[in-house]
């Protein structure tokens, strides 16, 4: 067999992506920050990022299906998820659609953290795809507190303000607020002005705290465990 066959190099491909699953959700979600602003400002541009979406949702349900938690929860939150995805792309400007989304949204994406979460902390040693798995589940969070503040701004209009005026928030600018809490670097200029927003917005400081001493602690542990004597 040539060393180029194409239908060989398809199988190898197709190897890797199954073994990782947690590299391909986090390249996804990566991928979607660098493409929204390419898509942002046009319906059109909606409507594929909509689409782009839809893949990562259905990227972190194959990735979930590798992790000690339930797949059943994930598809009852993921599968309306989608549809909402679908109607939000249609009619973003209807309110009742965005919170629904975000409602759908919020957990679904906290679930697959949690899955990845307990991945992890499932055996005694760290798999490359446990290493993916890190990173995806923080990324993976941050999008869970943006369609949290997502919610937040429909329930609470006038929640958040930024550089751009009083006027509400797009979705791409609460995920960078949701990205700069998490990682606890305070560079958003999304600021949230009311009290719900803002016990949201430090409820996030204090999981990205945890998230990172939770994580190296794990690491950190069984590098212990393996250098100490049995």
């Amino acid at each position: 067999m040539s060393a180029l066959d194409p239908h060989a190099e398809r199988h190898r491909i197709r190897l890797v992506l199954g073994k990782h699953p947690s590299a391909v959700l986090l390249a996804a979600q990566l991928l979607g920050l660098l493409a929204y602003p390419y898509l942002q400002g046009s319906r059109a541009g909606i409507a594929i990022f909509g689409v782009l979406q839809l893949a990562i949702v259905a990227t972190a349900l194959w990735a979930v299906r590798r992790t000690p938690a339930l797949s059943w929860v994930a598809l009852c939150l993921g599968v309306p998820g989608m549809v909402f995805t679908v109607l939000e792309a249609i009619s973003p400007g209807s309110d009742w659609i965005v919170l629904t989304s975000a409602l759908l949204h919020a957990p679904f994406y906290f679930y697959i953290s949690y899955g990845m979460i307990r991945y992890l902390f499932y055996d005694d040693r760290v798999t490359r795809d446990e290493l993916f798995a890190t990173g995806a589940a923080f990324t993976v969070v941050a999008w869970g507190f943006a369609y949290v503040f997502v919610a937040a701004q429909v329930v609470w209009p006038g929640s958040f303000i930024g550089a751009g005026g009083e006027s509400e928030r797009d979705w791409f600018e609460l995920l960078y607020l949701s990205f700069s809490t998490l990682t606890s670097v305070g560079l958003s200029d999304v600021v949230p002005v009311l009290p719900h927003a803002r016990s949201l917005v430090m409820v996030e400081m204090v999981a990205g705290v945890l998230y990172v001493a939770l994580v190296v602690a794990r690491l950190v542990g069984l590098t212990v465990s393996r250098t100490t004597p049995r």
